[in-house]
């Protein structure tokens, strides 16, 4: 397969479906997918790299059983635990990382679904941030919400929500049983019919084939979200996954090019585990990605947003330099 003719052709309208058969992408050759993946980044998406940060409202003690998550409480990890945070604490985080410049900022909880007084101290955040921060991006990751939740999020100023899907509808069995892929779908179409945007992705190297990670891409490609975050697993002591070796650099970035072949308008987030990837992910911005979590991650550590700025602005004299 010639990588760099797909790229042109998907560039000039064409979609990859089910319907074909994308095995290629396992083997085909990587340098080709990459530079291939990168015309399709700088087409749709162009140069500019989409920031976010999350603030963890509410930590630990999720009744959920995910195989690679420390905030379950089926599992002992080290994990933080604490309930809902307070309203000035959220804003202050909000506050400082819009003077930092990101361009969205997400209130995010354990849990199957926020609910009750929490879900309203969540609504009061939202409105203070908007408030106190005109033109700051906000999402929501809260859980498996209902329709009539969505629209009260909508109201309080959020304009996007996080659920991914993890994995492919085939392998999510061998990762979650307390919940379902179709509970993760019908939380998503809730959240559209409520006008939301959608953020959703997942994690590789949960022990799925790459065939499982085509099917994935293809499943998030149905549901047209606009942000795919892509997390790489860092096995977590206590979880059931806990001794999964770390996948290598070039299978990572190969699986996040193939992402970008299949859902080329939609930005391909770097989340979770950017520190398997050389020089904090840079190889990725140039292998398809064209945004990223920056700040802190939920379990794991991310990079700041200094540091993450400072990686982008040498990319861009680097881009200035080539085109002159």
């Amino acid at each position: 397969m010639d990588m760099i003719k797909l790229a042109k052709e998907i560039i000039e309208g064409r979609r990859l479906s089910e319907a074909e058969d994308l095995s290629f992408f396992e083997d085909c050759d990587l340098d080709d997918l990459l530079r291939g993946a990168d015309m399709i980044r700088a087409h749709f998406n162009g140069d500019k790299v989409d920031l976010c940060t999350i603030i963890n409202a509410r930590s630990g003690k999720c009744g959920e059983n995910c195989k690679y998550c420390a905030q379950s409480v089926h599992y002992k990890t080290n994990c933080e635990v604490y309930d809902f945070l307070d309203e000035e604490e959220i804003l202050k985080s909000a506050r400082e990382n819009y003077k930092a410049g990101v361009d969205r900022f997400a209130i995010v909880t354990s849990g199957r679904a926020l609910s009750g007084e929490e879900f309203e101290k969540c609504l009061r955040s939202f409105k203070l941030i908007r408030k106190e921060c005109p033109g700051l991006g906000l999402c929501a990751s809260l859980g498996l919400l209902s329709r009539e939740q969505f629209e009260a999020l909508k109201n309080a100023g959020v304009s996007r929500i996080h659920n991914n899907i993890e994995t492919s509808p085939s392998f999510f069995p061998s990762i979650c049983t307390s919940h379902t892929i179709k509970d993760k779908l019908n939380t998503i179409e809730n959240a559209r019919l409520a006008g939301l945007d959608v953020c959703s992705g997942g994690i590789f190297g949960l022990g799925e084939s790459f065939k499982q990670r085509i099917e994935m891409a293809l499943t998030l490609s149905k549901i047209d979200v606009v942000s795919i975050p892509i997390n790489v697993l860092i096995a977590i002591k206590g979880t059931p996954l806990e001794g999964m070796p770390h996948l290598e650099e070039d299978e990572i970035l190969r699986s996040i090019a193939m992402f970008k072949y299949i859902n080329p308008a939609a930005n391909v987030r770097l989340a979770g585990g950017r520190i398997l990837v050389d020089k904090a992910g840079k190889r990725a911005f140039n292998s398809g990605a064209s945004a990223s979590i920056t700040g802190n991650m939920l379990t794991t550590s991310g990079y700041t947003i200094e540091s993450d700025r400072r990686m982008l602005s040498s990319m861009h004299r680097e881009l200035a330099k080539a085109a002159n």
